[in-house]
């Protein structure tokens, strides 16, 4: 089905934007974890992004979108009030969320609005959220606002220390995981890097530690098979199976390596589709 466009915010110039879209039945149904397919033209592919946030008082849905290739240009190229042309969803699995004490949720990149809707589903299922996001620098962090209203704490790492503490999450993380015994859960969402990390980090503790993987996706369904992963030595999909897992069973190496299978056609298609609109890639 179609969708419009009800608000479209920059949060990064040239690099990342939110879309709140018109999709009451999805919202309806929207929790956190869960993901939607887009495409935005006849001819183009399907691509998924995870729900940042839903209300399905208002029969919204929010999104946030790296401008990373031809795809998410086309979308980014689109207003307030024009319509993306196909939308499907809510897909995968929710996340696991039951009330367990203190839970804290690491975001880095656009990951951290994607960890926004998780976060907030375990505040309102009465657990402590603290909430550890990290970027390059201050002018690249999103999301600390809308975190900071229902986390009981925002935990700050950037590259070059322009803002909280100079570093990464993992280190933020550790010291946290250090200094209190009764974290109980740990929810990761970012670049595959970042997730394997903090899943090194929480193995010695012993907490559970889950992440959210962005594995290739062509149907979103279990039809196509593009997005298997590998987890405890068993081939899993993400769309139906996931897309959240046990990071310490996750093997990142295959997923690195399957993320990287089209790399140079995705890199030829944007280098195209900037040329042609007098765009810089």
């Amino acid at each position: 089905m179609s969708t419009t466009i009800l608000k479209k915010r920059i949060l990064i110039p040239g690099r990342v934007t939110e879309m709140t879209l018109d999709a009451p039945e999805i919202a309806a149904k929207a929790k956190p974890g869960n993901f939607v397919i887009l495409r935005v033209a006849e001819d183009g592919e399907r691509f998924p992004l995870t729900i940042a946030d839903a209300d399905a008082g208002k029969g919204t849905i929010t999104i946030v979108y790296l401008v990373l290739g031809k795809s998410t240009a086309i979308l980014d190229s689109l207003g307030e009030g024009d319509a993306v042309l196909d939308l499907c969803g809510p897909l995968g699995r929710a996340t696991d969320i039951h009330k367990v004490g203190t839970v804290i949720c690491v975001g880095g990149g656009t990951g951290i609005a994607a960890m926004h809707h998780i976060a907030k589903g375990h505040a309102q299922a009465g657990n402590k959220v603290v909430s550890v996001i990290g970027a390059r620098s201050a002018d690249l962090l999103l999301f600390e606002e809308e975190l900071s209203k229902f986390s009981h704490e925002v935990l700050i790492a950037t590259d070059d220390g322009s803002k909280g503490q100079k570093g990464f999450v993992t280190q933020v993380l550790k010291e946290r995981l250090e200094s209190d015994p009764e974290v109980k859960e740990v929810v990761a969402v970012g670049p595959v890097p970042m997730m394997r990390a903090v899943a090194e980090v929480t193995r010695p503790f012993g907490v559970k530690t889950v992440v959210s993987l962005n594995s290739i996706m062509v149907d979103g369904i279990g039809m196509c098979g593009a997005c298997r992963v590998r987890v405890d030595d068993s081939i899993r999909f993400a769309c139906v199976d996931g897309p959240e897992f046990d990071a310490h069973k996750v093997d990142f190496g295959e997923l690195m390596m399957r993320l990287g299978s089209y790399v140079p056609q995705e890199k030829q298609s944007y280098k195209c589709y900037c040329e042609c609109h007098g765009k810089e890639s």
